[in-house]
């Protein structure tokens, strides 16, 4: 059975780079959201095996959705992709739940491992 994600950047190049990566990784991607309440409403409704998450977005930002997220399924597991290379939001972040962060640009194989730590997090 494929593992199921929701991709979530406010751009959609960056939405569609991901989503390359993890097909092929293997994923089946069942949602998008370009902001941060977006990707909360659509967690609820999908309930993926995973979900990326960008920091910066319009309305509702990363750390809103990561909050809103937990809130509905404290197992949820997140990964950060964002181009905020800031230590204190980075460690809001992990402190949150996220279960690791990829900066972008990124390279292909670092955002593979990444969702290959999902999965083991997934399958624990």
């Amino acid at each position: 059975m494929a593992r199921t994600l929701l991709v979530t950047d406010d751009s959609m190049i960056i939405r569609e780079l991901v989503k390359d990566v993890a097909r092929r990784d293997g994923w089946e991607i069942v949602g998008e959201a370009a902001d941060g309440q977006q990707a909360i409403e659509k967690y609820n409704q999908l309930r993926p095996d995973g979900v990326t998450l960008d920091l910066v977005m319009p309305n509702f930002d990363g750390l809103h959705a990561l909050r809103g997220i937990k809130a509905l399924d404290a197992l949820a597991k997140v990964l950060v992709v964002s181009a905020i290379d800031q230590t204190d939001v980075l460690r809001e972040a992990v402190k949150l739940g996220a279960a690791d962060f990829v900066v972008k640009p990124f390279d292909d194989s670092r955002l593979q491992k990444a969702l290959d730590l999902l999965t083991d997090a997934t399958s624990a």
